[in-house]
């Protein structure tokens, strides 16, 4: 067993605006603690969620408004009412059946309205106001040029800071100290709403710890270019003398996708980023961890080498690769911070190089079962359980694959073939096969998403890769567990002592 997981443990993947609830997304409130009394009535000592910054056009966690920030969509209203800083009429309305999807763009109004409330209430009244001015304090490195960026995003009709007038755009001292002074109260309401969404998110991870359960974020290498970041801290990315990106990110072409993946996030001047000592990055880890336990960090292998496309291009096919930063970075982070307690996703393009960065540092890896069986040579195959590492975590599928039943019913007749031989089953419950093997695997641990304890099919998924529409949106229902999948999940746990 390794420092990491000192004990074999497993886990579910459900990102909290999967949760049920009466607002359009699931919030941080009494359900999240619902389900954190699942995971441990299930036996799990993990939950792993998706990244949790505001999110822009399209909601996908992976494209934030800052890579420091809360979602303010999953703040809670009923603990807002708890706290007396909402009346009960203006929590929002019940709706009329349990919705099966995300509703963000209710939820961005709702939000907009029981927050404002809140915050109004926040200064008219009584509150012990220490507790909030001590979070700003504590928070002042990112905190003040986050809420200055909100303000001036809602002062400019939600545009991309790309597109305010020059002055703001460019940061200028003397227009930011007018509008700062003009909008004081706006950019107050966006540290309130901050202070909120942290003070919740702290009662819910002590609740989780208090039931035996470790949180395992995301943190995603790349942020929006409409990010408070990039606004901010325009010289660790690569932008040119107008701002805009001179390269963005992706990955190229391969067999599924002869276009590659476009994902038009600013790649870093790592460069400067080095003559920094990664000051950005230990900024970034350290308050990352100071939310969960452990952090995946995603698309590890761009640490190493990164695909760089010339902005303006249209599909992913003229890039190149690039080295990055490598183990400068870690050992930054490391010397800065201690002993990391990360998980790479090290899944894609992966060469010797990205195995021997991941290994210097002892990093534990990602496996996917939903890839162990598409190879007719098992060998070859280094997804296959009985190639597994001690040191790596064991996924059914992660939030971009289909949900395992779904994946079965497209695989080809010769995978689904090699799937029922090497677990010796019908297929009747893929599912839980699945499941069973990750447990039984010696991974030090396993993660389930939720949609495969529940035995949902493709309809389920959270996101299509390279799609914009209808994605993040999924969420669960209660009655959809049944007690008899509880103590399934339990046992089999147990079974494989975890």
């Amino acid at each position: 067993m390794s420092a990491l997981f000192p004990r074999r443990a497993s886990g579910v993947l459900l990102h909290p605006t999967s949760l049920p609830g009466r607002h359009g997304s699931g919030t941080l409130g009494l359900e999240a603690r619902r389900f954190v009394d699942f995971l441990a009535a299930s036996g799990q000592t993990l939950w792993q969620v998706l990244p949790l910054g505001p999110t822009g056009f399209g909601h996908s966690p992976y494209s934030a408004l800052s890579a420091f920030a809360g979602n303010p969509l999953l703040i809670s209203p009923e603990l807002l009412f708890e706290e007396g800083l909402l009346e009960k009429e203006e929590l929002p309305p019940e709706p009329a059946s349990p919705p099966q999807q995300a509703d963000f763009e209710r939820a961005e109004g709702e939000s907009e309205r029981f927050l404002r409330r809140a915050y109004g209430r926040f200064l008219q009244r009584s509150y012990d106001q220490s507790e909030f001015r001590q979070f700003c304090g504590e928070q002042v490195e990112w905190l003040e040029e986050y809420a200055c960026y909100r303000a001036l995003k809602r002062h400019f009709g939600e545009r991309s800071w790309l597109d305010w007038p020059a002055e703001y755009a460019r940061s200028e001292a003397q227009a930011l100290a007018c509008f700062r002074q003009e909008q004081a109260k706006e950019i107050d309401y966006h540290r309130f709403v901050q202070y909120l969404f942290f003070r919740q998110w702290r009662q819910l991870r002590e609740y989780a710890k208090s039931r035996g359960i470790r949180i395992i974020g995301d943190l995603p290498i790349y942020v929006a270019m409409d990010s408070a970041d990039t606004w901010g801290q325009r010289d660790i990315f690569q932008l040119d003398e107008c701002s805009r990106p001179r390269e963005v990110g992706g990955v190229p072409p391969d067999y599924f996708n002869e276009n590659g993946q476009l994902w038009g996030n600013p790649v870093y001047d790592w460069e400067r980023n080095a003559q920094t000592g990664y000051a950005w990055w230990i900024r970034r880890l350290r308050h990352a961890l100071r939310m969960v336990d452990i952090v995946r960090i995603d698309h590890f292998r761009g640490f190493e080498a990164y695909y760089a496309i010339p902005y303006g291009e249209e599909t992913a096919r003229n890039g190149r690769w690039r080295k990055g930063p490598g183990a400068a970075l870690f050992t930054a982070l490391k010397a800065a911070l201690g002993d990391l307690p990360i998980i790479v996703e090290d899944l894609g393009v992966i060469t010797p190089e990205v195995i021997d960065l991941r290994e210097q540092f002892g990093f534990p890896g990602i496996k996917l079962l939903q890839f162990a069986f598409d190879s007719g040579d098992a060998n070859g195959n280094a997804f296959i359980p009985f190639r597994y590492p001690h040191n790596c975590v064991v996924f059914t599928g992660t939030h971009d694959n289909d949900t395992t039943l779904g994946w079965f019913h497209a695989a080809s007749p010769e995978d689904r073939k090699r799937a029922l031989e090497y677990m010796n089953t019908d297929g009747s419950d893929i599912g839980w096969d699945f499941i069973r093997l990750g447990l039984a695997s010696v991974a030090d641990a396993f993660i389930v998403p939720m949609q495969d304890v529940l035995g949902l099919g493709t309809e389920h998924r959270m996101n299509y890769p390279g799609t914009l529409e209808g994605n993040w949106r999924w969420r669960f229902q209660w009655d959809r567990l049944a007690e008899s999948t509880v103590s399934k999940l339990a046992w089999l746990t147990k079974l494989y002592g975890r």
